[in-house]
């Protein structure tokens, strides 16, 4: 039969198993990740982001190439997002951003399009071409009184 201090210490060992695996999920689960050094850093300015939340995938031809880093309000009171993308990227400086929704429901995230020019984009600069997020809500009620179905005259 095992001493005491022997069952106290294999008792110890799994609890403290059981919380470092605790705090794993937690932190996997949180969305909390370490992306060491960022790549290059954009903004672009839009008018309607709809549900476009930092960490929010940026992608060219749907592949992922970096996210959504924050989103704040501009001088001209736009929403103006930070995107991260990949540092290996030659975006040329007429690249348009655009918000687009995954699904009819879905997520949404940054679709970039890169644009022809010779000149690349450097880190801090601004996507000139913006399309701001569709607001489903908006276009239900423009359609409403704009056909007169709102049901006063």
């Amino acid at each position: 039969m095992p001493s005491e201090t022997t069952r106290d210490l294999t008792v110890g060992l799994f609890v403290l198993a059981g919380l470092a695996a605790l705090a794993y999920l937690s932190i996997q689960l949180g969305g909390l990740t370490y992306k060491g050094p960022r790549g290059l850093q954009l903004h672009a300015s839009f008018d309607e982001i709809g549900g476009l939340a930092p960490r929010a995938p940026v992608v060219i031809s749907g592949v992922p190439v970096g996210e959504v880093v924050e989103i704040t309000l501009d001088e001209d009171l736009r929403a103006r997002v930070e995107i991260d993308v990949d540092a290996a990227l030659e975006l040329a400086v007429d690249t348009s951003a655009s918000i687009r929704t995954s699904g009819l429901l879905g997520d949404q995230f940054v679709a970039l399009e890169p644009g022809g020019e010779d000149e690349l984009l450097g880190p801090g600069d601004t996507l000139s071409f913006t399309e701001s997020a569709l607001n489903i809500e908006k276009l239900v009620g423009t359609l409403v009184h704009d056909t007169g179905l709102g049901g006063g005259e």
